[in-house]
């Protein structure tokens, strides 16, 4: 036994010899027993080629002050393709935080071949990344609620102020309602608000007897709803947040005309996931994409990821459910059919049915819903589908 092991080691020494094998003239191989030599594949920088699936960036804040948003919005998308069991897409995520910004987000996004952007985030982000998609003939779909960046292969899924603007002063008008006061916040959305609810009271034949602006300077809210008391009004505008409004009621309630006015609130409102809750805008109206969808999303939402999402998230899952509908017609690696996003009859979704017009801004239907009771009721739906017109 003790030879037996002697051997394997000897063989094993053997086996580990630097020194080189002389392999006997009989046993070596002709020419054509030779194997052809294979030069190694390249490698390629950027990501795997997938030419079975589409090829889709999402363009979100992964890291900085917007990451949670960002997160949310990621988390939703691959909700989407989960639930739509769609394994025709591929999505890969760039961070817009990132060094570089959302230009390098971009610029990168088309280097590695996808073929249609859905993000960025915020408006000044869009304006970035726009000119860089053009030149890659490759559409944007864009989170932001400014329709300013919208055009020219840029379209914006967010919830524009001026259709919930719109949509509550009619509901108010058809309601009884003709003087109107407007209580407006100083920046870009609040010029855009203000413009929007002058045109759409003027559209409905309303009569807007004041509208003041305010700011975040001590006392500008208490002293620009004084001036607004001095006129008379059935219903007031709170055009900002949820919580501006709860501050601004008491002070409204407290003018001669402010007791028994209606409060309306914008799309703003409805990113509150608490606004049921607040009783100082009991009564109150706003205007915003349903809900009925979003409550068994946030549930599965939930489940999966272990925290609530952020309301507007939907903006992401129903992105991917356009994409996977216009995926049926459309040949992995080809271009994008952007001509497809503006179809008249439009998309359904979480929020319900939207279309894109030819200016890239995203028409969606609405619903007015009611503050009460610790709770919000809706008391006007919103239409099913745009088959009316």
């Amino acid at each position: 036994m003790v030879r037996a092991a002697a051997i394997g080691v000897t063989l094993f020494l053997a086996a580990c010899a630097s020194g080189p094998r002389i392999v006997p003239e009989a046993e070596r191989p002709t020419p054509a027993e030779r194997p052809i030599p294979v030069a190694p594949r390249p490698i390629q920088p950027g990501l795997p080629q997938d030419v079975q699936r589409h090829r889709i960036a999402l363009l979100v804040p992964l890291s900085g002050p917007n990451a949670g948003v960002g997160r949310s919005l990621q988390n939703a998308t691959q909700l989407a393709v989960l639930d739509t069991k769609s394994d025709a897409l591929r999505i890969t995520t760039y961070d817009t935080a990132a060094p570089g910004g959302a230009a390098a987000a971009a610029a990168q996004a088309i280097s590695d071949g996808n073929r249609l952007i859905l993000g960025p985030l915020l408006a000044e982000e869009a304006r970035e990344v726009a000119p860089i998609a053009r030149r890659a003939r490759v559409p944007v779909l864009s989170f932001s609620n400014d329709a300013g960046v919208a055009g020219n292969g840029t379209y914006i899924l967010g919830y524009v102020p001026a259709q919930s603007i719109e949509r509550v002063v009619n509901y108010a008008k058809r309601s009884g309602i003709t003087e109107f006061a407007g209580l407006i916040p100083s920046g870009l959305y609040g010029e855009r608000a203000s413009t929007a609810f002058l045109r759409s009271v003027e559209e409905a034949g309303g009569k807007v007897n004041a509208l003041e602006t305010y700011d975040g300077r001590p006392g500008s809210l208490a002293t620009a709803i004084a001036k607004i008391g001095r006129s008379p009004f059935q219903a007031i505008l709170v055009a900002g947040s949820a919580d501006g409004a709860v501050g601004a009621a008491p002070l409204i309630r407290r003018q001669a005309s402010g007791k028994a006015a209606r409060l309306l609130g914008t799309e703003l409102w409805n990113t509150d996931s608490a606004i049921g809750g607040k009783t100082a805008l009991s009564g109150a109206w706003f205007a915003s994409v349903p809900d009925n969808y979003y409550r068994q999303y946030a549930t599965k939402y939930r489940a999966r990821f272990g925290a609530a999402p952020y309301r507007l998230s939907t903006l992401g899952y129903d992105a991917v459910l356009l994409t996977v509908r216009i995926a049926r017609e459309w040949r992995p690696g080809s271009e994008f059919p952007a001509a497809r996003l503006t179809e008249r009859e439009g998309f359904a979704g979480l929020d319900g049915a939207f279309r894109l017009g030819r200016d890239g801004v995203a028409e969606r239907a609405l619903e007015v819903q009611e503050i009460r009771g610790g709770t919000t009721a809706t008391v006007s739906p919103a239409p099913p589908n745009f088959n009316g017109n």
